[in-house]
């Protein structure tokens, strides 16, 4: 007769300072919802005025169309933004990763640095670093595309170091047995080894770069945000629906084509 194999345990078990982190996030977790989340009342009284006859959500029906060619053309302007500052971004991050990498960094102060202005590029929102570039270059999608570049920095050198940490070190240590130069290794082991890496993450970044690049404009630094701070300004509801259902269509039509280029490439 064969004895029943008992079923591996649901969890594993944890020690005292693991259950006591537990308890802390889940004590933040609350707290946070309690003291910030609106209540109940305050809720349902404002889902009541939106959709008042006179509410603001009545107010954006039927959306204007009246000047859908100076939108189209302002999404263009948008669509620009986004792809210089994407790639202007992701091609330094490529350098930045490189030296932010622990095997690949040429000193350990180096790496820190590095390091530390990915985490502070990525910190800043790129709204701030856009009213900053807007001091520098003025009003104007030059300012947005520089905004755009630093923010891809921080978010696409934190992905590409991380991909570049996990490749297979194998490929790597056989270069550098035989004498191959610190740049040989990165072009011929580590790249070809992160490559499907580094395509997902810059695909990631171009669309992240669409939905950033509407709302720069907000602040001055181009793009169709200028003119839906300026339909919100001058209570023109129908045609902020109007911008906000064509930048739906813009911000789907990349995400669509970047995942088949993703499912193409990968």
């Amino acid at each position: 007769m064969t004895q029943a194999i008992p079923a591996p345990p649901r969890f594993r078990h944890r020690t005292l300072t693991e259950y006591a982190v537990i308890l802390v996030v889940i004590a933040l977790v609350l707290t946070s919802v309690a003291n910030t989340a609106p209540s109940l009342d305050k809720l349902e009284r404002g889902v009541a005025r939106l959709f008042a006859p006179s509410g603001f959500l009545m107010q954006m029906f039927p959306p204007d169309f009246s000047r859908v060619e100076h939108i189209a053309w302002k999404l263009v302007e948008t669509l620009q933004m986004a792809v210089a500052g994407a790639a202007l971004g992701l091609i330094f991050a490529v350098p930045f990763a490189i030296l932010a990498t622990d095997r690949l960094s040429p000193h350990p102060a180096v790496k820190i640095v590095a390091r530390g202005l990915i985490a502070f590029f990525r910190t800043v929102p790129d709204l701030v670093w856009a009213i900053f570039f807007i001091i520098v270059v003025g009003l104007g999608p030059a300012a947005g595309v520089l905004a755009l570049m630093i923010d891809k920095i921080g978010f696409a050198g934190r992905f590409f170091a991380e991909a570049m940490e996990e490749a297979d070190t194998g490929p790597q240590d056989a270069l550098r047995a035989i004498g191959a130069s610190r740049m040989g290794i990165i072009f011929s082991a580590v790249f070809p080894a992160c490559l499907p890496s580094f395509t997902a993450t810059s695909l990631f970044a171009l669309e992240k770069s669409v939905r950033g690049s509407a709302a720069l404009g907000l602040v001055g630094a181009g793009g169709i945000g200028v003119d839906l701070k300026v339909a919100f300004d001058l209570f023109n509801y129908d045609e902020a629906l109007t911008i906000i259902l064509m930048m739906l269509v813009l911000v789907v039509a990349v995400e669509q084509a970047s995942s088949w280029i993703r499912a193409k490439l990968i």
